[in-house]
């Protein structure tokens, strides 16, 4: 994966250049003649609800997206699997039947789902695999740098542990569910920092990413560890960091070690400003979701140079290799990066996090 992050910049610079046009014009060549007008059908399979970001930020944004392209004559025909792979299948297969032009796929299991991506194919209906990568012959994948989110997640909580971290410090770590691809590539850029740091007292595949299973998961490592003798925890992101941090409370810690998240979800970045979380990771969901549908219109429209130039980047998965890719950049959120993440990207207003409880806290870091 580490090969496909060269070219992300250019990749960038290339979708900047929708702003003046290039993404609408009309090819050469093959691209001249679209193989369907604006009244597309995207069909856009979601895989679960617990985490907050899909109903929230993805489905929105692309179904406006699509609107836009399209002079409003495209729709979306949206379906969230709520975490449960075979009602993923099924609402794939109906998307097949209703004959969509195209899929985005967001899958529950990466490897289950491989049939049904076959099925799509067989039917002409092209397949991008979003934000996970799923197996199976699909077109293309969009998704952020997903290594890069452990690696920045690693680095912020070493970065917390400061200059006196050495091997004798106990981190937990509380992984993504083992049915994503993505959950698997945090892990392996966490580990590429952690590794030799601190000692890796406990880790944990958490099933489904339910922040009660990390709850229980947090409950057990803190039984076989000890609640005093944990240094930093290790959580893939915000909805397992608040089972973390409930199942430590619980036992009765009053000073919480570093948790890191990812996500960006409001209540953990109110848990960022009040001290009970140190960190999130912070994803443009606009720009992945506003690439994702423009790859999806050209794709449909037969725009070949506008699709190439969207997925500059190379994946392999456990099927296919060299996919068409994209991968968008993530950054660090703590204390003192909200205003430069969330805010100015216009995912939340002071006034959604700051209210009442948190006052104080923002006020505190000059957020008002």
């Amino acid at each position: 994966m580490r090969r496909i992050a060269i070219s992300v910049a250019a990749s960038t610079m290339t979708l900047s250049l929708a702003g003046c046009g290039v993404l609408n014009a009309t090819g050469d060549g093959a691209s001249a003649s679209p193989t369907k007008g604006d009244d597309v059908t995207i069909g856009l399979l979601l895989p679960e609800k617990a985490n907050t970001r899909y109903d929230k930020f993805d489905y929105p944004i692309i179904k406006n997206k699509v609107s836009e392209l399209t002079g409003k004559k495209g729709e979306v025909q949206y379906a969230n699997a709520d975490a449960d792979a075979g009602r993923q299948t099924d609402q794939m297969q109906q998307m097949i039947d209703d004959k969509v032009d195209i899929i985005l796929l967001d899958a529950v299991d990466s490897h289950a789902v491989a049939g049904e991506v076959k099925k799509a194919k067989e039917a002409g209906i092209p397949v991008i695999a979003y934000d996970r990568l799923a197996e199976g012959p699909i077109d293309a994948y969009i998704s952020f740098d997903n290594e890069l989110v452990g690696e920045v997640q690693a680095r912020s909580l070493l970065a917390a542990l400061g200059s006196g971290v050495d091997t004798s410090d106990k981190v937990v770590m509380v992984n993504g569910s083992p049915t994503d691809p993505n959950a698997k590539q945090f892990k392996q850029g966490a580990l590429s920092e952690l590794n030799g740091k601190v000692d890796i007292a406990a880790s944990f595949d958490t099933t489904d990413w339910k922040p009660e299973n990390a709850r229980a998961e947090m409950t057990e490592a803190i039984n076989k560890i000890g609640k005093n003798n944990i240094a930093a925890v290790y959580a893939a992101n915000d909805g397992m960091a608040g089972g973390v941090i409930k199942a430590l409370e619980a036992a009765g810690v009053t000073k919480l070690p570093p948790i890191t998240g990812q996500d960006s979800e409001l209540d953990a970045v109110q848990r960022v400003i009040a001290g009970e979380q140190y960190m999130s990771v912070y994803k443009s969901y606009p720009d992945e979701a506003e690439a994702a549908a423009q790859m999806a219109v050209a794709k449909v429209q037969g725009k070949d140079i506008q699709f190439d130039a969207l997925t500059q980047d190379k994946v392999d998965s456990p099927t296919d290799k060299d996919i068409p890719a994209k991968l968008v950049q993530v950054s660090e959120l703590t204390k003192s990066k909200i205003k430069d993440t969330v805010i100015e990207d216009g995912i939340y207003t002071v006034g959604d996090i700051c209210t009442a409880r948190y006052k104080a806290a923002c006020a505190a870091i000059g957020l008002k």
